[in-house]
């Protein structure tokens, strides 16, 4: 889209804007500041290659913001602000496409392309044809209309002929540019179809926001994008970090007076002419081929390198390269006769739902876990698959004895899809989710508003193993060689009953375990007497208190002198404590009033253990009185490092972004605390250099 020129150009701009961020600007400055900023969105989000950093970026962006505030007249519909909306949509309103959105003809094999390729030719009277060949994206199908350069309506794929209307919803995708310049094409309206995807790593981290809520995972990309498209508040769409692929131009009309340019006549032709006007099309993924053998070999190459993709794709779609030739093959009801898709060996297998167990976590959740009989899929055997909890089941419908739809995408954890029931036998059994706890006999209770059962016996002795295993493990107590192998082993022979029982293991009996020699005896010792000097901080997070990780952890021995202070604290008191919410605050206060808890604790610190917080005088230093967080992967420090840095320096860190933060550290491939960040004007937005720098730290 853009030359070498004009990048050099819209660098030496960039540099001039930054000069005068914060002061106020002309009309026709501004209008210069949208180009710029529009320059570097498509560097960030077209070509994954930034020439500014994220901070840069926010200070320019914050001029308009401001500048436009000042001046609301001056805005305009392909303004950068204008993809953040305000409000929540209502309902999605059906429209009509401009072009139907059928379906493509299926092939799985090279015979099939074979046949297609016959009738191919046989129809167009050619001996051999052109094919262009581009990945089968594995997304959600969206249908776009620009007008006079500008994005005036995106819709859902919907029945092919009718969508729902999401265009606040697509605004804010950033590779979809809010306004293109088809007009130097000739072309007054247009229609262009694509997908909509989540990457890989994007859709991994969200399935962990998910795990740590109890809440079930989504099976795989496609449906996390296509769930995102029609969430009702825009800005949550706006945190998910889609991307939109642009691959066909479905229908056009000419500005009167104008010839459709050459661009038009072929299929690789509108896909370039839709990356040189800014959009993510595949040029670079795609190829253009003569004849079908090159097409079934490039097939055949593509699918084994699948797995190195930074984003899920289920096939290739092969098209008639020359336009007039697709529009001489024309088109069925169903699918156009110049398309077919190349399906890719699946990433899903049927299988028997055996039985289902119920396990029991260290806080007491109770998680159906499903055998299945053993099936292959993406080149990992699957026999065990997490139900998560009963909604889950009653919701897909799953019973012992059902053939299920198991799918595995990538490396994304196997997921029953749905149950099968059009191939139910008679001997099909309901799963009966348990009223008392499968280990211990207590009855069952249920959150008011959670989806999971608990356990509420802290005695019981699955959650006993699974607590004792959280406390050794390298986030909290560190107690090397004590690993999940041992512990069990150890819980079984009677010499860990609770957390305490820890630092008063039998070493001598030990010793005469097979595969226990002295060294290894000694060495865990060492690391079990080493633990007891541990910070504070690491023994709040390895109580393991619901909702409390590390960072709240930090916070909490930040703020009292001694761990068992927080007996005296209230609700009200915790809410005052930074970084703590109503949910945390409930479980903190809820844990500091069982009298079992208490106990543990005095034990802990009678057998040695640090309960105090040491250097209790505050730090003072580059940083006092400063909070931070960190987002992305930081190239110069570990992210440990970095955050030790803010604590030597006085500075604080905190969980989440909220007014309180003054500070966000946005490393590569930042998430949605970025776009958080950036709606809260008082909130710092630096790169790793710059926190560097502040802290005087001698890496640069």
């Amino acid at each position: 889209m853009y030359t070498i020129e004009q990048t050099k150009k819209y660098q030496a701009e960039t540099v001039e804007l930054l000069k005068t961020a914060g002061k106020k600007i002309s009309a026709k400055e501004l209008q210069h500041l949208k180009e710029v900023l529009r320059f570097h969105e498509h560097r960030y989000y077209i070509l994954s290659d930034p020439l500014i950093s994220d901070f840069e970026y926010d200070q320019l962006f914050k001029t308009l913001e401001r500048t436009e505030a000042e001046h609301p007249d001056w805005i305009t519909a392909d303004s950068p602000t204008q993809r953040v909306a305000a409000g929540i949509t209502t309902n999605f309103v059906t429209v009509e496409h401009l072009v139907p959105m059928l379906s493509l003809e299926n092939s799985y094999n090279a015979d099939d392309l074979l046949d297609w390729d016959r009738k191919a030719r046989e129809l167009s009277k050619l001996t051999e044809v052109e094919y262009c060949v581009e990945p089968k994206f594995d997304g959600a199908s969206i249908s776009l209309i620009y007008e006079n350069d500008l994005f005036t309506r995106g819709a859902t794929r919907g029945d092919g002929v009718h969508g729902e209307l999401i265009t606040t919803n697509l605004k804010q995708i950033r590779s979809i540019p809010l306004s293109a310049a088809f007009s130097r094409y000739g072309i007054q309206q247009i229609e262009i179809r694509g997908e909509v995807l989540i990457n890989k790593d994007n859709f991994k981290k969200f399935n962990e926001k998910l795990a740590e809520q109890n809440l079930p995972p989504l099976a795989n990309p496609r449906n996390a994008a296509s769930g995102t498209l029609r969430i009702k508040d825009p800005k949550e769409v706006g945190k998910r970090n889609l991307e939109a692929f642009l691959y066909h131009v479905s229908d056009y009309s000419l500005i009167s007076g104008k010839k459709a340019d050459t661009a038009l006549q072929s299929h690789a032709g509108c896909l370039q002419m839709l990356w040189d006007l800014g959009f993510r099309s595949p040029v670079k993924e795609k190829k253009v081929i003569k004849g079908i053998q090159g097409v079934i070999d490039y097939c055949i190459d593509y699918e084994a390198e699948r797995d190195k993709l930074p984003y899920e794709i289920d096939g290739m779609v092969i098209k008639v390269n020359d336009i007039n030739i697709q529009d001489r093959l024309g088109m069925t009801t169903h699918h156009p006769r110049w398309a077919i898709a190349y399906k890719f060996k699946a990433r899903q297998a049927t299988s028997i739902l055996k039985n289902v167990e119920f396990q029991v976590g260290r806080t007491g959740s109770i998680t159906p876990v499903a055998k299945i009989e053993p099936v292959p899929i993406g080149g990992v055997t699957v026999g065990s698959i997490s139900l998560h909890n009963e909604d889950f089941i009653r919701e897909k419908d799953i019973r012992i004895g059902d053939s299920v739809l198991v799918e595995r995408a990538g490396d994304v954890i196997p997921y029953i899809v749905k149950s099968l029931p059009e191939l139910r036998k008679n001997n099909v059994k309901p799963i009966v989710f348990p009223t008392n706890c499968p280990v211990c006999g207590d009855k069952l209770y249920k959150p008011e508003g959670e989806a999971v059962w608990r356990c509420p016996n802290m005695n019981c002795k699955a959650q006993v193993v699974e607590r004792i295993i959280h406390f050794t493990s390298k986030d909290a107590m560190d107690i090397r060689g004590l690993g999940e192998a041992n512990i069990r082993n150890f819980f079984e022979l009677g010499w860990l009953t609770d957390v305490p029982s820890i630092y008063t293991l039998p070493y001598d009996q030990m010793a005469k375990l097979e595969g226990m020699g002295a060294k290894s005896v000694n060495n865990l010792k060492e690391a079990i007497e080493k633990s007891k000097s541990q910070p504070v901080h690491r023994l709040i997070n390895a109580l393991g208190i619901r909702y409390v990780g590390e960072t709240t952890a930090k916070v909490l021995a930040r703020t009292v002198t001694h761990l068992s202070d927080l007996r005296d604290y209230s609700i009200e008191n915790l809410l005052q404590i930074e970084d703590v919410g109503a949910k945390v605050a409930e479980s903190i206060y809820q844990f500091f009033h069982n009298p079992d808890n208490i106990k543990m604790i005095e034990r802990l610190e009678a057998l040695g253990l640090t309960l105090k917080r040491s250097g209790i005088s505050e730090i003072t230093g580059n940083l006092s009185n400063l909070t931070f967080l960190f987002t992305g992967t930081l190239t110069k420090l570990k992210r440990t490092a970095a955050e030790e840095l803010v604590e030597k320096n006085g500075g604080k860190l905190l969980s989440g972004v909220s007014s309180k933060l003054n500070y966000l550290v946005v490393g590569d491939d930042a998430g949605s605390k970025l776009e958080k960040a950036r709606k809260i004007p008082s909130i710092n937005i630096i790169d790793e250099d710059a926190f560097i720098k502040m802290t005087g730290y001698g890496i640069l």
